[in-house]
């Protein structure tokens, strides 16, 4: 048994699940309850996230769901990176935890496992890897998002998008390639697509909810 709590700490295993738990706090739920608004997962889309709390019009939980969604999922990756060689914890690790912390807000233990669709928290993850890489693709989801105002639509070509930059951007100035950053940086992608396939079909039937839109009630 490890004799103290750094110990624990310097243990992979241990870090993923402290990633997964860090990830497991619903923001979205969270901030709404303390500013005394609704639950987030009974009205909109019903997901708990920052841009379904945007429907309930109230700009600075939004803001606030946001900033703390995407600082779980940047937390852990950039400690890791930074100062997880000296402990033993490899880039590996990092990648672990960054889709740890992804998993948790998609189905975290806190909340019954039913999570938001973890936009938020994957820019976090790709900020805690690189601020530039995470610039990015904040750029690119803007960019989308305001030309067709959709959110989901920018989510998705966004997801696709972030391991395409980081390869391209891979042995240079930036960042070294790593694989298991990069097969992270993918499983995510993928998890982001699923966890929009209402909103894909949603968008190919012409009926998806354009940013903006006054919530359902």
């Amino acid at each position: 048994m490890p004799e103290n709590l750094m110990d624990v700490m310097q243990h992979p295993l241990s870090v993923v699940v402290l990633a997964y738990l860090l990830g497991s706090l619903s923001f979205a739920v969270i901030v709404s309850k303390f500013m005394g608004l609704s639950d987030p997962r009974s009205y909109g889309s019903k997901n708990p996230g920052a841009t379904n709390v945007l429907r309930s019009g109230n700009k600075k939980a939004a803001v606030l769901t946001l900033l703390f969604d995407a600082m779980k999922g940047c937390a852990p990756v950039a400690v890791l990176l930074h100062y997880g060689a000296a402990y033993g914890l490899t880039e590996g690790v990092a990648a672990a935890a960054g889709l740890a912390a992804f998993l948790g807000h998609l189905y975290p233990v806190f909340f019954k496992f039913e999570g938001g669709k973890g936009v938020a928290t994957a820019l976090g993850v790709l900020t805690g890897i690189s601020p530039l890489l995470g610039l990015a693709v904040a750029i690119t989801w803007l960019g989308i998002a305001w030309y067709f105002r959709y959110s989901s639509l920018a989510a998705l070509l966004a997801a696709v998008l972030a391991p395409v930059y980081y390869a391209m951007a891979a042995d240079g100035p930036l960042w070294d390639f790593n694989g298991a950053i990069f097969g992270m940086l993918c499983v995510m992608g993928i998890l982001l697509v699923w966890r929009h396939r209402d909103n894909v079909n949603r968008l190919l039937a012409g009926t998806e909810t354009k940013l903006g839109a006054k919530k359902v009630n």
